[in-house]
């Protein structure tokens, strides 16, 4: 089976979405294809069990490190991909995290903030971006801390979430970290793919995973379409390579292998390395008094002492979701006693590139790899234990008992930079645009493109590279 159309997008995720919806309001005939398949809308995305303790939702596929030992990363494939999961925190990076900084090991963007602005400002109304007061717990805590120590400084977290989810409890302690059924979280499905259904230019398939890219008979450099796994052919006048920072330099990969462009094409060596997901440690505080607070995830902190790095609040914690990541034999009295009285912290430090950190293809029937080691990484990893300790230790003199926890190889929601843009064939793998150096027709939409992981979430600056993407192509074809 064949189908031809202008733009074939692999991947229904935020740089996948976002591209598709820039080009159907162009006129552009888009077909979408998706791994996986849509999420049940009966609540099920709601239950701490099946999300937490059973993992019901996540990818179930294996990988090997770089010492070979075999690990389950924490990918979904779905329609809407990881932003259906993610907390919805929509943060813009700052003008200085588009420019190199060398001692921290981050490469530069081949541009600067301005560039993305104007689409970071169509990403906030397409997902309509909203800050919302703290609640009065966490405001007090917020208070004691930046008074005792103004080198902390506390800011509304700009939230992709309708105001009417405070209406709605369950919704409102269940959004980061699950899917919503109700459509009270801004996520690529619901604000951007929906839409579009039913317009005659966009098709979606889901449950289509794309197993090689299609080239020109007499030149693997002219990418036509993909060949999926269950033997079907869509070809198109573009390519883009949407499936995230671990799945798109895979498929790049292949081709590369199985046609010699891995000895000839000057960005082979690159495709894959600089790979980067941030270092995330989750951290609990506890107190001797109930936290009645529910929403929780709307502030954010910084301290300069910290340059690379945040301190997030993480959404309702409670004794159902302490029993997934305690030891079975716990009672349930003490985890709800415990459950209660915590408040959680999401911190984050951007890590550097390091070109041995890096995703490599299994290719045909083996298991694909993520060799990524702190190690390479001193000034992001000295960084991050300093600011885990300073936090815990603030905590300590607000009242709190706080223990952390390094969330380690399989918390890959904010992989990144497997696909780095630049001008130079020989460091990046796309150009400015996202085109893949030294070929045609194929260009790469998801955060493998961000040469820095910045110090906050990544998810805006991804849509609004798509949207730049979307808008470039609808040009450029």
């Amino acid at each position: 089976m064949s189908q031809t159309v202008d733009v074939i997008i692999v991947g229904s995720g935020a740089g996948g979405a976002s591209t598709a919806w820039r080009l159907v309001q162009a006129g552009r005939r888009v077909l979408m294809l998706e791994k996986g398949t849509a999420l049940p809308r009966d609540r099920s995305t709601l239950d701490v069990k099946q999300v937490f303790k059973d993992g019901r939702f996540k990818n179930k596929e294996l990988w090997v490190d770089g010492y070979n030992k075999q690990f389950i990363p924490g990918e979904y494939y779905n329609i809407g991909g990881k932003t259906k999961w993610y907390g919805a925190a929509l943060l813009r990076f700052s003008p200085h995290e588009f420019e190199a900084d060398p001692a921290h090991q981050c490469l530069g963007w081949p541009f600067g903030y301005d560039e993305l602005a104007p689409w970071y400002d169509e990403a906030e109304r397409l997902l309509a971006v909203h800050r919302f007061d703290n609640e009065p717990e966490l405001q007090a805590l917020l208070d004691r801390i930046t008074t005792a120590d103004p080198a902390w400084r506390a800011e509304p977290l700009p939230l992709g979430l309708k105001p009417e989810i405070l209406q709605v409890p369950e919704e409102a302690k269940h959004f980061d970290g699950y899917a919503s059924p109700s459509g009270y979280k801004s996520d690529a499905e619901c604000n951007l793919l929906d839409p579009m259904q039913g317009n005659p230019l966009f098709t979606l398939m889901p449950d289509k995973t794309v197993a090689a890219l299609a080239s020109a008979p007499d030149d693997p450099l002219v990418i036509t379409g993909v060949h999926c796994t269950d033997g079907s052919l869509y070809m198109a006048r573009a390519v883009v390579l949407a499936a995230g920072a671990m799945s798109s330099p895979r498929i790049l990969q292949d081709h590369m292998a199985t046609t010699g462009l891995d000895r000839t094409l000057p960005s082979a060596p690159v495709v894959g390395s600089n790979f980067k997901m941030h270092i995330n440690s989750a951290l609990l505080g506890f107190s001797a008094f109930k936290d009645e607070d529910v929403l929780r995830k709307t502030a954010i902190l910084y301290n300069d002492a910290f340059p690379h790095s945040t301190v997030q609040c993480l959404g309702w914690i409670d004794g159902d979701i302490l029993e997934t990541q305690l030891p079975a034999a716990v009672p349930k009295f003490v985890t709800n006693a415990i459950g209660g009285r915590a408040i959680g912290f999401f911190v984050t430090t951007e890590d550097g590139s390091d070109a041995h950190n890096r995703i490599v293809s299994g290719g045909q029937g083996g298991l694909p790899m993520m060799n990524y080691d702190l190690r390479r990484l001193r000034p992001a990893d000295k960084e991050h234990r300093r600011l885990v300790r300073a936090f815990l230790a603030r905590l300590i003199r607000e009242g709190l008992v706080g223990v952390d926890r390094y969330v380690g190889m399989a918390g890959t929601a904010h992989a990144l930079g497997s696909m780095v843009m630049g001008e130079d064939p020989r460091t990046s793998v796309v150009d400015a645009h996202g085109r893949v150096h030294g070929m045609r027709g194929l260009w790469v939409g998801d955060g493998s493109v961000l040469p820095r992981a910045s110090r906050v979430n990544p998810a805006l600056s991804i849509y609004a590279l798509g949207l730049r993407l979307g808008a470039h192509l609808t040009e450029a074809l």
